[in-house]
């Protein structure tokens, strides 16, 4: 019979040998003391050009990096620093009010939406639609299925120069940095608030068919992703000033560096393996971008509330934009989830952040918190008047307009 002390002992020396196992197999991660907490928060510009960390702490496991910020900061902590940094809690003059709609303004129960010539809009929008105050929205590219519609939207060719009593209302919508209006169109549809139909970029019909699939895992060799086949001077010459300070891979025609267009999916087979997607290599462009900790997002124009899926599509892959663009962007993202480019003195600071930044694992999961937190400020009122709701919004102002009867 062994004495209580000596089970003690046995005891106390499998539990050691088995939080060792476990410490050395990673199943335990503790956070490091030293990780210095990097936050660019557009109100607080003077920590957006740190000196490097002097601990380096490169990681490639992003859960692990949540596990860490959780313990040193945390969500309570996070969004505290939100609410000091937003000074308007309300909606921002970049995006449309939509909850001030009266129902007793509308005039009619059911509108029809007749989506005319060709068009880029996907055509999975096409739907029987159950909006608020009761009114149904029937928006549709089949002329049989709208025989009589109340509004005819046009988006690639010009409206009829006229429009007779009884005749439909005429739509145009132009989501292009120029945002032209035909002249001949009764309705508007842009994405500036003050247009008469906002519609943003930010809404998941942007992205059709894509592959989901987020990898935990993100490369710490080549630090960003960038892709872009329309090779405008202005964007490249910007592109190459900062991709020749940064490891990175270019996937489009422009400055490519990967050997070819489908080079994604040689690189990331796990890419190609969702079944309910092509096997186009830009229908996998979320997937390719999981793998990176930074994707480099430029406009094509810069001008105010045009922000498009480019910034968008990083977003939603789980990587932190380095962007170029929209001066108003802050109003129609999440809170600290993109870098702003043009908030740095020179490229050669805002590349020597993004290399600390990526060697911080609470920093670098800091630019993720707003979603794990659930901190969406204006971001919410951005995907509300996304392409995704424009079907009922664009019905609603044509029954307060009285439809064929305006």
């Amino acid at each position: 019979m062994f004495s209580k002390p000596f089970n003690y002992i046995v005891i106390s020396t499998m539990l050691g040998f088995t939080v060792l196992f476990l410490f050395i197999s990673h199943f335990l991660q503790f956070p490091h003391p030293t990780t210095p907490l990097i936050s660019p928060y557009p109100n607080d510009l003077k920590t957006q050009d740190p000196n490097p960390n002097p601990n380096p702490d490169p990681f490639t496991d992003l859960l692990g990096a949540f596990r860490i910020w959780d313990y040193q900061v945390g969500c309570t902590k996070f969004k505290k620093t939100c609410t000091n940094l937003s000074s308007n809690n309300g909606v921002v003059s970049s995006l449309q009010n939509i909850e001030g709609v009266s129902c007793g303004s509308l005039k009619m129960k059911h509108v029809i939406v007749l989506v005319r010539k060709w068009t880029w809009i996907p055509d999975n929008l096409d739907n029987l639609y159950t909006c608020r105050c009761g009114l149904t929205c029937l928006w549709t590219k089949s002329s049989v299925l709208a025989d009589q519609p109340d509004v005819l939207l046009f988006e690639t060719s010009t409206p009829p120069s006229q429009r007779h009593k009884g005749d439909p209302l005429r739509a145009y919508m132009d989501l292009e940095a120029e945002r032209r209006r035909s002249g001949f169109e009764d309705i508007f549809v842009g994405y500036h608030a003050e247009d008469d139909v906002q519609s943003t970029y930010a809404g998941a019909l942007f992205h059709n068919n894509r592959n989901y699939y987020v990898s935990p895992h993100k490369n710490n060799e080549t630090l960003v992703y960038w892709s872009s086949s329309r090779c405008l001077p202005r964007r490249n010459h910007l592109a190459q000033k900062l991709l020749t300070l940064l490891p990175h891979h270019s996937f489009g025609k422009c400055l490519n560096n990967v050997g070819g267009l489908d080079m994604a999916l040689n690189m990331y087979p796990e890419c190609a393996n969702d079944a309910s997607s092509s096997t186009r290599w830009y229908d996998h462009l979320h997937c390719a971008m999981s793998h990176y900790k930074f994707v480099l997002a430029i406009e094509n124009t810069v001008t105010e509330s045009y922000v498009t899926e480019k910034l968008f599509y990083a977003l939603d892959a789980g990587a932190v934009p380095i962007y170029f663009g929209a001066p108003n962007v802050h109003d129609l993202v999440p809170p600290h989830s993109i870098i702003d480019g043009t908030k740095f003195g020179s490229i050669e600071k805002l590349a020597t952040y993004v290399k600390a930044l990526a060697n911080d694992p609470v920093a670098y999961a800091e630019f993720h918190a707003w979603r794990r937190c659930g901190v969406m400020d204006n971001y919410g009122k951005t995907r509300a008047v996304s392409l995704d709701t424009l079907p009922c919004r664009l019905c609603e102002i044509v029954s307060r307009k009285g439809g064929r009867d305006a």
